[in-house]
């Protein structure tokens, strides 16, 4: 009986020797195989915008073959940035910065996915100047303007496709193409109040 428990005990010790090495390869793989950085995070000072907006948004988000909707409240001056998220009518969503702090508020039946960071930089990205936006990028990223489109690029990779309807860009209907996270965003935008 000892030698038998002996023999579990040495076999225990080698499975989990094995499966410390084969989760330390796993590691070493994915810090080897995934260069590019995590998400952009887009943190510019709401004066960068030069101009002040009040907008009323429908936002369709397309992911995975599901497509979620949400209507938001935008408003931007030279000091602070302001969006509110309903669905159904609730508040699922707010978001406040002051070029310094982002503060936010989550419903919890919100998905995780959905990121107040992230948020913020998928505004930025669709309606600063492209000259702020790559004055604050990070090495290796760079955004490419042609008026109405444009492209946010990781080396050569293309992180992000903008096309927009009109100008100015917060008017009309705005479409991000998230390629790295696979999603589309869809801004359909009107002033806000009378």
């Amino acid at each position: 009986m000892k030698v038998q428990k002996m023999k579990c005990r040495s076999l225990e010790m080698l499975c989990m020797r094995a499966l410390l090495l084969m989760l330390a390869l796993l590691l070493a793989a994915c810090a080897t195989t995934s260069p590019a950085p995590a998400r952009l995070s887009l943190r510019l000072a709401p004066s960068t915008l030069g101009a002040s907006i009040a907008r009323q948004q429908h936002l369709t988000v397309e992911r995975e073959g599901r497509i979620e909707e949400l209507d938001a409240a935008l408003e931007i001056d030279e000091n602070h940035l302001q969006l509110v998220g309903l669905a159904f009518g609730q508040r699922v969503m707010t978001i406040s910065y002051d070029g310094r702090e982002l503060n936010s508020w989550r419903h919890v039946m919100l998905p995780s996915q959905v990121r107040p960071e992230d948020v913020l930089s998928d505004i930025q990205l669709t309606l600063w100047p492209s000259e702020e936006i790559n004055k604050a990028l990070p090495s290796g990223w760079r955004l490419e303007d042609d008026g109405l489109r444009r492209t946010l690029y990781f080396g050569s990779e293309t992180i992000a496709v903008v096309r927009y309807q009109q100008m100015p860009r917060w008017s009309g209907t705005v479409v991000l193409d998230n390629v790295r996270y696979h999603y589309r965003l869809t801004i359909q935008s009107v002033p806000a109040g009378p």
